[in-house]
């Protein structure tokens, strides 16, 4: 998650970055036609692992819970999912933006 948002930054790992948002999306946006809006095979996965160890503590979304784990704080979930899409569409906006800057650079040398 934190490379989802910040791997843009760094001209070494923007490809990396612009695929793994790339593929976010499409759990997202993709699967989620099937298992719901917003649905992530790895937090999926984790939630699977979590039952499995024996805790039950799920939130609505993995952001919250997250945010919940390390700030304790119960934050809104929707205003949770709401700066979530806001915070990736900048940042796929900005890695989109970024590496086709990169390619026309490496197309004019």
């Amino acid at each position: 998650m934190v490379f989802n948002c910040f791997g843009w930054i760094w001209k070494k790992t923007r490809r990396w970055n612009l695929l793994t948002l790339i593929l976010t999306a499409g759990s997202w946006f993709i699967l989620g036609i099937w298992y719901g809006w917003g649905y992530c095979a790895c937090t999926d996965w984790h939630w699977q692992v979590r039952e499995h160890l024996g805790y039950f503590d799920q939130s609505v979304s993995y952001v919250h819970f997250l945010l919940l784990k390390l700030s304790g704080i119960n934050f809104n979930p929707k205003l949770v999912d709401k700066v979530t899409v806001i915070v990736f569409f900048v940042s796929i906006a900005a890695s989109l933006w970024l590496n086709g800057r990169d390619f026309i650079k490496a197309q004019k040398k």
